[in-house]
């Protein structure tokens, strides 16, 4: 997801220009840039790779001006070189822009028959051109951006910087979110609020579709009509002091060992421990009569969904489906007004879930949402909103969001048992204890860290790894080989461990590690029977269980990861720990780059 950072005051806006970039760094990019004015005139600084990249140029050509815009990109349309990283600029107008606009093509070949010239593969340029070309006919700037945001279609965030304009900054947004921050004698644009923490708390959020002028001292925003409007001023809790490393090496691991604070911080806000019971926020429905759930999310949310599905059904006796939103939004599925629609997603700005929600929406449904940004676009678009509490993730590869959406889904799903009559006010106050032990079980996972590291060495050195697991550990299993993928670039699979002789046995030879996920629970001696058959073929099997089931396969196992014994509802969010770690130990052992991946984002804003 690429980044967007705008300034217009009083000060010498390139140094705020590039500590907003590096705030943006988490979302995944290839190359940066910024531009100013100068004596009226646009100026631009841009560089392929990270940031000190584009520091360095800034060092040996320094650019001045009170005004600018800034930009991490990520490749969508174009290869990641300086020619293509943003801002574009002609000699009128410099743009950076997130997002995709969809019929580039069709504006590039208009606008090349009408002289203009492209110097890039981007199809960012066209916005450049298109409002140059209103520029060129006579319009004033805000009116210039108007009538162009009316030809471009797709979904997208802009900033736009004017030659001789110093007076005004525009930005737009459609699809991409984008936030402006409100200062003392000077206005902001940023991709989100973390982007502006250090300069101001002060924030409003474009709706979709509204497009604002900026100057130093105020602010007017329109809708894509062009009738004028206020948005709410929100106080961000974000801060510069959220997204630090510590002492942690990179914010993967860092945010790995939050997890114990983060999952008793969400826990804390749906569990009533003088009731031992579960409270959910406000819906405006009634939970008691919901027999069916659709859940729709991405990527790691998918997996929360996957573990969610077994919760509901065998606890609330409610029927579950569960889909990815980019294949879901396509469907057109028929779907009974009045049911239930979830979806999850860390960012609340996934774009594929967003279209699912919409789509939803238009079919009649109650739409929930389990997001960790209060701001987002899903959770204002939902009827009801369940927050996690993880606070910023900055590392590509989520950890504590997924075990914060495990943590509200788990809870929901006691919830809709409640309100079904399927779960008793005993059974309520079981399943809700067992919830509140998993902080400190959590923290005893991570007293095994040095174990797991010493394990993830002979996993960083396996071309293929496999993971299995049965009922619950099954979709841990898949998230397992998704993170072991996402960081170390290793080829990995997840597989139900009942589905091994339909296939992947194929697969098994001495240099092929298997990692089991296994908790002692009634499935595990059926889990146990498929890993012999792994032994039997000479599989490497690292071996996830509680103190018992590590017991029973001590001897034959390559290596065992001994965890706490908890309840079996709860031991989903516990042994996502371990996973999180070999992946994260096997990916520093390969020397990648853990915190951002290459081709990935950390928040996918575009299909």
């Amino acid at each position: 997801m690429c980044g967007i950072v705008g300034v217009i005051g009083e000060q010498e806006v390139a140094p705020i220009l590039v500590k907003g970039l590096k705030r943006l760094e988490y979302r995944g990019y290839d190359s940066a840039g910024i531009a100013t004015l100068v004596d009226d005139k646009i100026e631009r600084r841009r560089a392929k790779g990270k940031i000190v990249c584009l520091e360095e140029k800034l060092k040996s050509e320094p650019v001045v001006g009170k005004i600018g815009i800034a930009h991490t990109r990520w490749a969508t349309h174009g290869v990641p070189n300086e020619a293509n990283a943003h801002p574009h600029a002609s000699a009128k107008v410099a743009v950076v822009h997130n997002g995709i606009i969809e019929n580039f093509r069709e504006l590039r070949a208009e606008l090349t028959g009408l002289g203009h010239k492209f110097e890039s593969e981007t199809d960012t340029e066209v916005v450049v051109h298109m409002i140059t070309q209103k520029l060129n006919e006579g319009l004033e700037p805000s009116e210039a951006v108007f009538q162009s945001l009316k030809r471009f279609e797709g979904a997208f965030a802009l900033a736009i910087l004017f030659a001789g304009r110093r007076d005004i900054l525009i930005g737009a947004r459609r699809g991409s979110p984008l936030a402006i921050g409100y200062g003392d004698g000077e206005m902001f644009l940023g991709s989100d609020a973390l982007a502006l923490a250090p300069m101001t708390q002060k924030i409003s959020y474009l709706e979709d579709g509204d497009w604002c002028v900026l100057t130093k001292d105020s602010v007017e925003i329109f809708t894509e009509d062009g009738e004028k409007v206020e948005r709410k001023i929100n106080i961000s809790a974000a801060s510069g002091a959220m997204i630090g490393k510590g002492n942690y090496r990179h914010y993967m691991l860092k945010e790995i060992y939050e997890q114990p604070q983060v999952i008793g911080d969400t826990l804390n806000t749906v569990y009533n421990p003088n009731q031992m019971s579960i409270t959910m926020p406000p819906m405006p429905f009634d939970l008691s009569g919901i027999d069916h759930v659709t859940i729709i999310a991405c990527g790691t949310s998918y997996h929360a969904s996957l573990v969610a599905k077994y919760w509901i059904e065998k606890h609330a006796r409610a029927s579950v489906e569960v889909d990815v939103a980019s294949e879901f939004r396509y469907r057109t599925p028929p779907m009974k007004k009045g049911g239930l629609a979830m979806f999850i997603s860390q960012s609340g700005e996934t774009a594929d879930t967003l279209a699912a929600l919409r789509y939803c929406k238009s079919q009649g449904q109650h739409i929930v949402s389990i997001v960790n940004v209060a701001e987002s676009t899903i959770a204002r678009e939902s009827d009801t909103v369940f927050r996690t509490m993880a606070g910023p993730e900055i590392g590509v590869a989520s950890t504590k969001a997924f075990t914060t959406q495990l943590t509200i889904l788990a809870a929901f799903a006691i919830a809709l048992g409640k309100a079904r009559g399927v779960i008793d006010a005993e059974e309520e106050a079981r399943l809700s204890m067992a919830m509140t032990e998993v902080p400190a079980r959590v923290s005893e996972v991570l007293n095994c860290d040095g174990d797991i590291q010493k394990i993830a060495k002979s996993v960083s050195e396996a071309r293929d790894v496999l993971y299995l697991g049965r009922g619950t550990s099954y979709p841990i299993a898949i998230e397992g080989a998704l993170k072991l993928k996402e960081i170390s670039y290793i080829h990995a699979e997840g597989y139900a461990a009942g589905e091994m002789k339909h296939g992947p046995i194929a697969l098994i030879d001495e240099n092929v590690p298997v990692i089991v996920v296994a908790p002692h629970d009634e499935l595990f001696d059926k889990t146990v029977s498929n890993v012999q058959e792994v032994i039997a073929r000479g599989g490497k099997v690292i071996f996830i269980s509680d103190k018992k089931g590590v017991a029973s396969m001590k001897e034959q196992a390559f290596a065992t990861i001994q965890l706490p014994n908890v309840d079996d509802f709860v031991a989903p969010v516990l042994y996502s720990l371990p996973v999180q770690l070999l992946a994260y130990h096997a990916a520093v052992f390969k020397g990648t780059d853990v915190d951002q991946p290459r081709n990935l984002a950390k928040s996918v804003t575009v299909e």
